[in-house]
C-alpha cells in the first residue's frame, strides 16, 4: 500500500512551506492524538488565488482554489507531525467560500478539497464537513479550509 507521500509523488504535488499565520494564531495545535490545522487560504507560491464564485470565478476554478486548500493543509500535517504515515484520519473539514450571493454550489467548491483528502489518503481521508458560503474572505482569497487530523503517537 502505497504511503501518503508516494501518493502526492504519483499525483505530480510537491508540498510547499507551510503558510505562515498573517495574525496572533498559530498554523496549527495538538492536543492529545488530534491536529488542528488553522484555516489554509488558497495559495501557492506563486500567490494568493482570488475571487469570487458566482462573479468573477467559475466551478472549476473554486475547485482548484479548494485543491490548493488541501495542499496546503497536509503540508502543515507534515511540518507537524513529520511523516504524513502517521495521519490516522482526516476528521473534519471546515470550507468557507468566497461567494456571490446567488451561487450555491459550495459543497461542489469544497470537494476539491476534499477529493484529494481521499486521494492521499485513502479510507482516512474520508471526513465529516461543514461548507459555507462568505461575503468576503481573508486577503481576498476565494477559499479557505480548516481541518482536525487524527494522528497515531
Amino acid at each position: 500500500m502505497p504511503t501518503p507521500e508516494q501518493r502526492l509523488d504519483d499525483l505530480g504535488i510537491v508540498l510547499p512551506e507551510p503558510m505562515k499565520p498573517v495574525a496572533t494564531y498559530v498554523p496549527y495545535a495538538m492536543t492529545g492524538n488530534l491536529l488542528f490545522v488553522s484555516g489554509q487560504v488558497s495559495a501557492t507560491p506563486e500567490g494568493r488565488m482570488l475571487g469570487r464564485l458566482g462573479e468573477n470565478m467559475e466551478l472549476s476554478a473554486g475547485q482548484h482554489a479548494a485543491r490548493q486548500c488541501a495542499i496546503n493543509i497536509i503540508a502543515q500535517c507534515k511540518a507537524a507531525l513529520g511523516d504524513l504515515s502517521r495521519v490516522k484520519r482526516v476528521v473534519k473539514l471546515g470550507g468557507f467560500v468566497n461567494a456571490h450571493p446567488d451561487f450555491t454550489d459550495i459543497p461542489q467548491v469544497i470537494n476539491g478539497c476534499s477529493d484529494l483528502m481521499v486521494e492521499v489518503f485513502g479510507e482516512a481521508g474520508k471526513h465529516a464537513r461543514s461548507a459555507v458560503a462568505c461575503p468576503v474572505l481573508p486577503l481576498g482569497v476565494a477559499v479557505e479550509v480548516d481541518a482536525v487530523i487524527e494522528f497515531a503517537g
